[in-house]
């Protein structure tokens, strides 16, 4: 079976991180149900805390996962540059192999 992305379990979790004690808030705590911006904010401080407690190895792949791709689109295009300036160089030559001045 293919394994999942990086990003998409890593985002999944954070999202999980931030649902599950905003559920719990409301449901435990009736002031919070009255007050949904403070379980809100309650909710985003703890999912933060969680995430960076638990979370480190999910983020890390999901950071070399887009490292990768960025190397793979940059070595692309620096072989296109490459390209274009050997094809430059190739012109600037004369018939005795001389460059022009």
């Amino acid at each position: 079976m293919k394994k999942p992305a990086p990003i998409l379990v890593y985002t999944v979790l954070r999202l999980l991180a931030f649902l599950v004690p905003l559920a719990i808030l409301w449901v435990f705590f009736p002031i919070f149900r009255e007050f949904w911006w403070l379980a809100a904010i309650f909710a985003a401080l703890i999912g933060m805390s969680i995430s960076m407690l638990f979370l480190r190895t999910p983020l890390t792949d999901a950071s070399a996962r887009l490292q990768e791709r960025r190397e793979s689109r940059t070595s692309g295009g620096q072989a296109d540059a490459d390209a274009e300036d050997q094809a430059i160089d190739d012109t600037s030559t004369s018939v005795d192999g001389d460059p022009r001045p």
